[in-house]
């Protein structure tokens, strides 16, 4: 079982409340200051561990099956810290019957304005996340304030009178996370461009089309390895393209080394790629993560790629290693207009390899669509069927209820997270 947003979440949630009614009486846990109190540690721990979880540890992508599951619930911690807080910053978390005194005492005047800081610099952070109108460049730079906003938070909760003691449980429990919490944002913040696998590589040549590239890129030194349907992060020499941004990697292994991407102009960042780039720029590629890896078995596999999303299933297509490609139909969902560049041949790849390629520019709806795949699912068998997913999340919603039309577990579907931001 892999952790996700809901059974990280909830555990968490329930072991503060937990922690925290051990320190009340308990004639005082059905009141407001009882729930305000689990809230500001539930909202405390959750930012804790949403800076844990930003560190690209490996031992943490392990844990959730890879790296986009991490930053889904990542995003999803910090919303729920922001909903905890808000409670917390309402409601008093104190009563006349409680025995409370501060871990770290600051005069009067400093202590509420470091609450009121904490819940601000909490807002900024979750804003900064979601909103997906700021600029890349700005919001990654916002972004890295994540880790001194934390040390406010934490400072809130040393100087709040509160009858949760340094050893007690819940403060254990607090220190604990919060340690742990502050060396992953240093970790990140200092350290992370230091100690971080990455190499630096030369980019060899660049293909567009209209609205894409395809990018070839050669280790200048040592190679970094990887599996197909991983990804890496990528920040180049030069103004403007050196912030860190991930891309699937769209090529297998090489004996060059070389390595393979594919970037569709979608936002301000790869719009500039797009336009700029060049033979002969010097990248750091930090590689590799996720976990996005075929399932060769005896079923019948069913490929499905929105957009960009194509890119893991080309790296799939150059893996003749991995057999049983003859198995396997292929969905390329595409916007007319948006093609892939030259270099880029899917029917030519899909054919040296046995694959059934589909392209179907004309959406999820399209009769051609629907009809193949029940053809497949009648001719296998619902519970044999494997199917993979890469896309925007309005395709995946009609892939899931093609699925429920055709009897299709939901654990018969793979996906990579198509969305950071």
């Amino acid at each position: 079982m892999r952790l996700g947003s809901r059974s990280l979440i909830v555990p968490v949630v329930l072991v503060c409340f937990a922690l925290t009614a051990v320190e009340v009486p308990s004639a005082t846990w059905p009141t407001t200051a009882s729930l305000s109190l689990g809230a500001g540690v539930s909202a405390l721990s959750l930012m804790a561990l949403a800076a844990v979880l930003g560190a690209r540890w490996k031992g943490v992508e392990s844990l959730f099956g890879g790296l986009d599951r991490v930053y889904e619930t990542h995003k999803w911690l910090g919303v729920w810290a922001l909903v905890f807080a808000s409670f917390h910053l309402v409601f008093k978390a104190g009563t006349s019957e409680w025995q409370t005194a501060a871990i770290l005492s600051l005069p009067g005047p400093a202590t509420r304005l470091v609450r009121q800081l904490s819940f601000v610099a909490l807002m900024l952070i979750v804003l900064l996340a979601l909103n997906r109108k700021i600029p890349y460049r700005t919001w990654r730079w916002w972004h890295k304030l994540s880790g001194p906003l934390f040390l406010i938070v934490v400072a809130h909760w040393l100087s709040f009178k509160s009858p949760i003691a340094l050893v007690s449980p819940a403060g254990v429990w607090l220190a604990t996370l919060s340690l742990l919490g502050v060396a992953a944002a240093a970790y990140k913040l200092l350290l992370y461009p230091a100690l971080s696998q990455h190499a630096e590589y030369r980019l060899q040549s660049v293909s567009a089309s209209a609205s894409a590239v395809h990018l070839r890129l050669v280790p200048v030194g040592r190679r970094i390895p990887f599996l197909p349907g991983q990804f890496a992060f990528l920040s180049f020499e030069q103004n403007g393209l050196r912030e860190p941004h991930p891309f699937t990697i769209a090529s297998a292994g090489q004996d060059d080394g070389s390595i393979a991407f594919v970037v569709r102009s979608l936002g301000d960042y790869t719009a500039r790629l797009v336009k700029e780039a060049k033979p002969g720029l010097v990248a750091d590629v930090y590689a590799p993560f996720g976990r996005f890896k075929r399932v060769v078995g005896e079923r019948a596999e069913i490929w499905i790629a929105g957009g960009v999303g194509v890119t893991p299933f080309i790296s799939w297509l150059q893996d003749a290693s991995a057999g049983g490609l003859d198995r396997v139909t292929f969905f390329h969902f595409f916007t007319p207009g948006r093609e892939l560049p030259e270099t880029v041949d899917l029917s030519t790849m899909a054919q040296a390899q046995g694959v059934e390629l589909i392209d179907v520019p004309t959406g999820p709806g399209t009769a051609e669509f629907r009809q193949r795949f029940t053809q497949l699912v009648e001719q296998t068998g619902a519970s044999r069927v494997q199917i993979n997913f890469c896309g925007p999340r309005g395709l995946l919603d009609q892939v899931r209820q093609l699925m429920r039309e055709t009897g299709v577990a939901e654990d018969r579907l793979r996906q990579e997270l198509f969305e950071f931001r």
